[in-house]
């Protein structure tokens, strides 16, 4: 079982929609050679320095968390069903409520929309909390997501921190 990095009251808890082989196979978050996560973190403000994916625990010292929406590995996040999302909700909405972060920040559209049963969303801030939290959605930074270059990742992830920076 891959391990989420999680305390109560964090500012924000970034969900990925579920672990690569990779990261299952090592047991840290973010371990795979192209995923770009923690080099976007630092880019975009969020850590003074680029957290190696065998630290990946320190995010906590920054008020920030870890997890994923669905447990199970794959090497591909298309390889989930809606089912698994489904089967997936419960402990997520549990594991929210008793950890309850300020705010939620979904890597990806694909787990909250199967969360919040939208048809449609929108990347950024979404107009209903989740949990208690507020919620934003970011592009994925798994190298399999081509759409988003590192310089429009860093971008998306800048405004969710200039804009949490604020309050």
């Amino acid at each position: 079982m891959f391990t989420d990095i999680i305390k109560k009251d964090l500012t924000i808890v970034f969900c990925g929609i579920n672990p690569g082989l990779k990261s299952a196979d090592v047991g840290y978050h973010f371990s795979g050679k192209s995923n770009r996560f923690w080099k976007v973190l630092h880019q975009s403000g969020f850590t003074p320095y680029q957290i190696e994916a065998i630290h990946d625990t320190s995010i906590l010292d920054f008020g920030y968390g870890l997890t994923t929406a669905v447990e199970r590995a794959t090497s591909r996040a298309d390889e989930l069903s809606k089912n698994e999302f489904d089967d997936s909700l419960e402990s997520f909405k549990t594991k929210m409520n008793h950890f309850k972060p300020k705010y939620i920040a979904f890597l990806g559209k694909a787990a909250y929309k199967a969360f919040s049963k939208k048809k449609e969303i929108l990347w950024g801030k979404q107009e209903e909390d989740f949990c208690g939290a507020k919620v934003w959605v970011l592009p994925n930074t798994s190298g399999l997501n081509r759409r988003f270059s590192l310089e429009n990742l860093v971008i998306a992830y800048n405004e969710f921190y200039k804009a949490i920076s604020e309050n």
